[in-house]
Formats: C-alpha cells, sequence, structure tokens
C-alpha cells in the first residue's frame, strides 16, 4: 500500500509539543556519557528490587487481614483486570488524611496509569464544546500541554509572576477569553516547587488563588509531585486542603514512590449533576473515560504502591527521609557549585534562582538557548540540561535553561557543573 500521509493523520503528531517530550526522552539514549541535568527523575541509588517482592507481599497481607479475602479473591484482585477505579483508592485516602490533612471518600478517587492519564482524563471531561479552553501558568510542565492538544483543548497561558501566579493577568486572561466567546474551564498549576520554574506559592496567595478561582467560576488542577521535597519540613498548606470542591488534585507516585509502576491518581469529588434529582462525583465520569482508554491501571502497580504505604503507615514522607536529604544536598551543591565556579556572574548577564525545593534550578544566560545548541552542549562538553522553550510550547529560543538535581550523584554534580560551565564560557566567549 502507499504510505500513509502524515497531513491525513490528527494535527498533534506535527504539533511542537509531542516532539518536544520525545526529544526530551531520547537526548540522553544519544549521549550516554553526557553527565545529565535534563530529567526530572526520582534518585536511584536506594532501588532494591527486594524491596517490590516485599510491597506485593505486604499488599497480598492487605487483602486477606484488613479486607477479608480468600485466596481465591486475593490472587484474582493481582492478576485478573480488576476494577477501573482501582483497587488501593482506599489506600490513597489514607495517604491524604495522613500526609496533608485532605479527606476525600475514597470513591472520588480514579487510579490512574500515571499522572499524565489523570490529566488527560479530566480534560477530556471538561472538554465539552469548541470554545473551552484550559488556562496554565507559564512556563508549564509539557505534559498537560500535550493531554491538552490530543483532545484539542487550546492552552492559554497565565504569567507566573514573582508570587508563582499573577492574578491580576490570570483575572484578566479569564475576562478577555469570555469576551472573545470563549469558556475557560480550569487552571492548571503546580503549586510547590512547580516544574520547571521551582516557584513555590505561599500560603496567602494559595488563599488570595482560591478567592479568584470562585469569583471567576474556574476549576483549578492542582498538580503536586514534588511537594515533600522541601528545603525545610514546612510545607503550606495544598489547595485542595484549602478549596475543597474548587481544586481537582492530580496525583502521582513516580517521585514519592518509584516511576516504574506507572500509578497515579485524580482525586475528583466535584457533584455532577446527572438529571432526576441525582448528583454523582465527577469521579464516576472519569472512569466512564478511562475504561475505553486503559481500562484499569495494572494491579501489580497498584498491589506494590498499596504495600509502600502500608509499611509506613501512610506517611510518604516517612518513606522518602533518604531521598528528601539527597534531594536537599543535591540541591545546595549545585547553587554552591554555580556561584563558586561563577563569582562574576551578575557581570557576564548570567544568574539562577534558588528554589525552596523541588527538583529544579533555572539558570538564565545571555545567549538563545535552543534543542540545536544543548546538541552541542552534549557532544563537546559531555553534559546536558533541558532548553526551556520547550516548557512555554511555541519553539522560540530563550536565554534559560533548566536544571534537574535529582538523579546524580555528588561526583556527577562536581562534574557536571565543570562541564556546564566550560559550555557557558565558551558561548559567553562567542558572543
Amino acid at each position: 500500500m502507499d504510505p500513509l500521509r502524515l497531513d491525513d493523520l490528527h494535527g498533534s503528531l506535527t504539533d511542537p509539543v509531542l516532539t518536544s517530550m520525545e526529544f526530551l526522552n531520547e537526548i540522553a539514549n544519544r549521549h550516554p556519557d553526557a553527565v545529565s541535568f535534563a530529567p526530572g527523575r526520582p534518585y536511584e541509588g536506594f532501588f532494591d528490587v527486594e524491596d517490590l517482592h516485599r510491597h506485593l507481599r505486604t499488599f497480598h497481607r492487605h487483602l486477606v487481614g484488613e479486607r477479608g479475602m480468600d485466596a481465591v479473591r486475593a490472587r484474582r484482585a493481582l492478576f485478573q483486570y480488576g476494577r477501573t477505579k482501582g483497587i488501593v483508592h482506599e489506600l490513597i485516602a489514607r495517604n491524604l488524611a495522613v500526609d496533608e490533612g485532605v479527606h476525600v471518600d475514597p470513591e472520588s478517587i480514579v487510579v490512574t496509569v500515571g499522572c499524565q492519564e489523570a490529566m488527560l482524563l479530566v480534560l477530556r471531561a471538561l472538554r465539552a464544546d469548541p470554545r473551552d479552553v484550559l488556562l496554565a501558568v507559564s512556563p508549564v510542565y509539557v505534559g498537560i500541554t500535550g493531554a491538552a492538544r490530543l483532545v484539542e483543548m487550546p492552552v492559554l497561558p497565565v504569567r507566573d509572576g514573582p508570587a508563582g501566579v499573577d492574578l491580576d493577568d490570570l483575572v484578566a486572561r479569564t475576562r478577555r477569553a469570555r469576551a472573545e466567546g470563549l469558556r475557560p474551564r480550569a487552571l492548571y498549576l503546580v503549586p510547590d516547587f512547580a516544574n520547571p520554574s521551582g516557584a513555590t506559592l505561599d500560603a496567602g496567595v494559595r488563599r488570595a488563588l482560591l478567592r479568584v478561582a470562585a469569583e471567576e467560576d474556574l476549576l483549578l488542577l492542582e498538580d503536586n509531585p514534588y511537594r515533600l521535597f522541601g528545603a525545610t519540613d514546612e510545607r503550606p498548606p495544598t489547595l485542595k486542603a484549602l478549596g475543597g470542591e474548587r481544586v481537582v488534585s492530580l496525583g502521582s507516585y513516580a517521585k514519592t514512590a518509584f516511576p516504574g509502576a506507572r500509578v497515579g491518581y485524580v482525586v475528583a469529588d466535584q457533584p455532577v449533576d446527572l438529571g432526576g434529582g441525582r448528583t454523582g462525583p465527577l469521579a464516576d465520569q472519569l472512569s466512564r473515560i478511562k475504561s475505553m482508554v486503559t481500562v484499569n491501571t495494572p494491579p501489580i502497580g497498584q498491589a506494590l504502591i498499596g504495600g509502600l504505604l502500608l509499611e509506613h503507615g501512610f506517611d510518604l514522607t516517612k518513606a522518602n527521609l533518604r531521598e528528601i536529604g539527597v534531594y536537599r544536598r543535591n540541591r545546595a551543591q549545585v547553587l554552591g557549585g554555580l556561584a563558586a565556579r561563577m563569582p562574576d556572574a551578575a557581570e557576564r548577564g548570567v544568574s539562577w534562582n534558588s528554589p525552596a525545593g523541588g527538583f529544579f534550578i533555572v539558570l538564565t544566560v545571555p545567549f538563545p538557548v535552543d534543542d540545536r545548541l544543548l546538541d552541542h552542549s552534549a557532544r563537546e562538553h559531555g553534559v546536558l540540561w533541558t532548553p526551556m522553550h520547550h516548557f512555554h510550547g511555541d519553539g522560540r529560543p530563550l536565554p534559560h535553561l533548566r536544571l534537574s538535581v535529582s538523579l546524580l550523584t555528588p561526583d556527577e554534580v562536581e562534574r557536571g557543573l565543570d562541564r556546564l560551565v566550560g559550555f557557558v564560557d565558551e558561548q559567553l566567549g562567542r558572543s
């Protein structure tokens, strides 16, 4: 047969956003010897295959003991498809209560194949009309932009600003969109140590944001995978804890457990009018969509996460004490290393932010940064990072690059910083 024409396939396949995700996933494979500040992956030094066996046994004991299943039912729960909403929804609800003081009905939770599916389900449900649009604090995680492209939902950027979100710009964007005949449905943001900017909203800004969302009748889509990884143990309340049904929580165990399980979740307790005086949680509608996308989230992956939660009394802070220490150490090492290697940075037009936690630091340089320059950095200097233009979605080079501090050992950080500064010095000499 003749080749299929790309022009005859869905338009998202040629969208720069989908190209970005593929490029960022593959660049490290092209340069395996480079020190990589690129991927926002959790630290691997504590991974132990024996932990997986223990988590599975722990969850199996839970099914037989606490859930009262006999051997046949417990075996079926692990080997068969399972319910679409998931089999660890009750454990996730207990985790949210312990870690965040958020108390939700387990039936308002849908367990998803990573947080990426949670995003897709929510946007698919909200996008009911060609006029529907999503607001997102920019720069923004590529995954939400890509999910929006797949459901043909335009994304309108909202400035981040010094406070993490510019509330005046949010109001102006929302009202301008409505004046143009559009329907803003929700605002997506990462309130703690955002990817890629590292910004965090303080408690006052969170409350002000909730007031604006109520006045403008917007849902808030709260994505918070880095929340536990602050420089201190103090954490402002989540938007969900403050805002209740105004907030849809998008959750992931990729950073706080391990990404190989591919377990995420969405808390969607917003009431939906079903007609005839009946209501039900939005989660029920998301589950219907999920049944036609992934059928269910693999029970083995859920069991591994469930076992980990059970073993730590549903306290993920306790489960991540070693990792928290690594991220704090690496972040301080990178910030200190940049300062030591570039004492004259300001005079040379170089600067960087100092996030209070999370995985990411943004380095600003006086020259445009694009994928071609990243490839040069990897080939000639042996160091990888992420061009910030990928988080704006328009492909225009920007004078910013993202450094991820999560994956490296101390020795790798030192080698990587030496190489990074060598690359920057080279570019400054050319400009």
